[in-house]
């Protein structure tokens, strides 16, 4: 039997710290791509385009599609966030507009960052966002509150199967992530 020895430990105990730097880095830098272009691919996770652009606005006064609003904290965001309506309907074609509230419940400046998914994820490309609160990091001083303005468009050749979608955000907290992205263009 192999006998341990202060030397085997020191051994082992760097190849796990070494395993637990590559599993962060994998973690960190090679799934989040992967995992994008997965759901692409398989049209699966129901993620909403960059901002939309009206080209055509013709509206579908014959149909009504039900759209739902839900809001989730990230567990490490410590704010109230939630939507403002539950739901509304709309007709597809036509432009709607809705809020989201946000409040810092911490006594310090934080930087926050929502995450949006569509149900049923094929709905997906019919949903337009022509402004939205996640295009961009929302930043709040301590105890304050804001209403982030989500405004889209259903598109008409939505399938007609389709009568409810579910827009549902994760807020995450993104500071420690804006305070670097903001020393290193500080820097330049």
């Amino acid at each position: 039997m192999a006998q341990v020895t202060d030397k085997n430990i020191a051994k082992l105990s760097i190849k796990l710290l070494g395993l637990v730097v590559v599993m962060f880095a994998f973690a960190m830098w090679v799934m989040p791509p992967l995992y994008n272009a997965l759901c692409e691919v398989l049209g699966i996770n129901g993620k909403t385009g960059q901002q939309y652009t009206v080209v055509d606005s013709q509206i579908d006064t014959n149909r009504t599609v039900k759209v739902q609003f839900v809001a989730q904290n990230n567990e490490a965001m410590p704010w109230e966030f939630s939507p403002n309506t539950s739901q509304v309907e709309v007709h597809p074609g036509a432009s709607s507009h809705v809020t989201y509230y946000a409040k810092n419940t911490q006594d310090r400046y934080m930087v926050s960052q929502a995450i949006p998914s569509l149900v049923p994820s094929r709905a997906a490309e019919y949903f337009h966002k022509t402004e939205c609160f996640c295009f961009n990091q929302q930043p709040l001083a301590a105890g304050a509150d804001a209403d982030l303005a989500l405004q889209f468009i259903i598109d008409r050749d939505l399938p007609e199967d389709i009568h409810v979608i579910t827009l549902s955000y994760t807020i995450f907290d993104v500071t420690e992530m804006a305070a670097k992205q903001d020393s290193v263009a500080a820097s330049k």
